[in-house]
């Protein structure tokens, strides 16, 4: 019997309230997972990222086998030995980065051939091997090697890439193998085709996965087409797993997905926006560099309990990021983490007292003016 488990505790107005148990900790969803890339949630010590309200954060596959390599890490006893983690870890297969950041890339039936964009050094990259990183990153839940194609209009170039990465989730669950503390994780392909999008998922149902993601998106597709993607799975998609929107996003896009059943959400947006000068809060993005900001006294949001939020006045923090300062980068970024932390328990609550679709309606269109 695994000592993994996901408990459904609520539906309301099509959103989820649940709890993944892993033996590294309780996961309460719908959860937001910082991206910890390289062995590291930017600008961030774990114990703040924890202190958020973070559950699980995300490392990827790709980052760590080119930089410091995954026999380094194996060597120190596994990702969360290695970079001090207590929480459990989500492991990106690579995919979508071999696909995007990779100077060169040749796919084929086998895997794919791609240069580092780092130094050029050539790797090959099969779906036995993604799988096998992941394990020996030790990570909690893995995800399968897939294919991840640029946002495409032409369906037969969406459909042959959704083929392959069916063929390499069959090799994943094959390698993957009996795991009792550890998931893997299917991923649907299909772009912003809805019938594609179902054959995908029904295909994966077939193999037999621990949870169900969607892939290919937030590449290129407007909100609507996102939103009309996950329509398309969200009736087909076993109730008793969880449910993964990868790569996503800002807010009003997490609250749209979760009226839409999705259980988990990643994206560097929070970390990556604060290391540019942008945060988010209640009333909308700040861009902190603004000039307006020399004179504003006030804190980022009082209402989030977190010292970046409501200790340090704009006024200072427009003086940190607009003199290059490392401090200016950490504080927001410290604020972004916890006000999606705080948006996430905001959502939980709302669903735990069937007052979701209230919830949905005030925030939705204010996110999507603001920002």
């Amino acid at each position: 019997m695994k000592s993994i488990s996901f408990n459904l505790l609520n539906e309301s107005h099509g959103a989820r309230l649940g709890k993944i148990t892993t033996p590294r900790g309780v996961i309460d969803t719908p959860a937001f997972m910082p991206v910890g890339t390289a062995g590291t949630v930017k600008a961030m010590y774990i114990d703040q990222v924890k202190s958020c309200g973070s559950q699980i954060i995300l490392g990827n596959t790709y980052h760590l086998m080119l930089r410091p390599g995954v026999e380094r890490i194996k060597q120190a006893g596994g990702l969360h030995n290695f970079m001090n983690c207590p929480m459990p870890i989500l492991t990106d297969s690579g995919g979508f980065q071999v696909m995007s950041l990779s100077k060169i890339s040749k796919v084929s039936e086998d895997g794919v051939e791609f240069s580092s964009h780092i130094d050029g050094k050539k790797f090959f990259l099969t779906p036995e091997e993604s799988i096998q990183v992941q394990l020996d990153l030790n990570s909690d839940i893995v995800m399968v090697f897939d294919e991840c194609p640029k946002y495409s209009s032409e369906k037969n170039l969406i459909k042959k890439s959704m083929d392959l990465s069916l063929r390499w989730a069959e090799r994943c669950k094959k390698k993957f193998g009996k795991q009792e503390s550890k998931w893997l994780f299917g991923i649907t392909q299909g772009g912003i085709f809805p019938d594609l999008r179902k054959e995908c998922l029904k295909k994966l149902i077939d193999i037999g996965f621990d949870g169900y993601a969607l892939g290919g998106l937030a590449v290129g597709e407007n909100q609507s087409e996102m939103f009309d993607a996950v329509d398309a799975v969200k009736d087909i998609v076993p109730k008793d797993k969880p449910h993964y929107l990868m790569g996503v996003g800002m807010p009003q896009d997490i609250l749209g997905a979760v009226k839409r059943g999705i259980d988990m959400f990643d994206c560097v947006l929070p970390t990556r926006s604060g290391r540019t000068g942008l945060a988010f809060t209640w009333n909308g993005k700040i861009n902190i560099r603004n000039a307006k900001y020399a004179k504003d006294e006030d804190p980022l949001d009082k209402s989030i309990d977190c010292p970046a939020s409501n200790l340090y006045s704009k006024n200072y923090l427009n003086h940190l990021v607009n003199s290059n300062e490392i401090l200016g980068s950490m504080l927001l970024t410290w604020h972004n983490i916890a006000f999606y932390q705080d948006l996430m328990k905001k959502i939980r609550s709302a669903i735990k007292e069937n007052k979701f679709d209230a919830f949905y309606k005030k925030h939705f269109e204010l996110f999507n003016e603001a920002n």
